[in-house]
């Protein structure tokens, strides 16, 4: 997208501080349909930043699949959740919530090391010669595909594992609930 240099950075200013925000909003919330609906707004933010470094396949597949398809499936699980909603904010803090805390803070440390010690120079100049290609947008689609059954197979395949394992776990976690529910009534109906 050939913008302004002053106008593209509110733009991404302002993208970033809903990213910023929604994240905020999806974590820190407690009605869980908020956050589910916050995190629709976080998708679709990373999808305008998508759009804004030039990678329109990208953004339509972000906007397709995380925001029209995961996000709304989510927004359905949540509305058939019967959850009691809580409080206090720090009423049921566990030992897992620490260890996942520590975990995350470590990563957003890690995260920032990284690019903090990354040479943005260096990339820069690579991102500048393959401007002077002027490669089509359908290469650039070709190209996606091939790296993504060639050098990246084994990544693409372990991570439809995981979302499959991730799948047999909800269905797992429902059938749960379900026979709890029906040993309750098996119980109550003897009384």
């Amino acid at each position: 997208m050939k913008l302004p240099e002053s106008f593209s950075e509110t733009i991404f200013s302002s993208i970033e501080l809903g990213l910023i925000l929604g994240s905020l909003g999806v974590v820190l919330l407690t009605d869980i349909v908020y956050s589910a609906f916050f995190l629709g707004f976080v998708f679709a933010c990373v999808s305008l930043l998508y759009l804004l470094l030039d990678s329109d396949f990208v953004a339509a597949a972000q906007v397709l699949i995380y925001v029209g398809a995961i996000n709304v499936l989510i927004v359905f699980a949540v509305m058939l959740i019967n959850k009691k909603q809580y409080d206090n904010f720090f009423s049921f803090w566990t030992i897992g919530d620490g260890i996942t805390s520590a975990i995350c803070i470590s990563i957003f440390l890690l995260l920032s090391n990284a690019i903090s010690k990354t040479s943005w120079f260096d990339i820069y100049l690579v991102a500048q010669s393959n401007k002077n290609k002027e490669l089509l947008p359908t290469d650039n689609i070709r190209r996606i595909g091939s790296e993504l059954l060639t050098e990246f197979i084994i990544p693409f395949e372990f991570m439809s594992i995981i979302l499959l394992v991730a799948l047999i776990g909800a269905i797992v976690l429902a059938r749960g609930e379900q026979v709890i529910d029906l040993e309750k009534e098996v119980l109550q109906s003897e009384k």
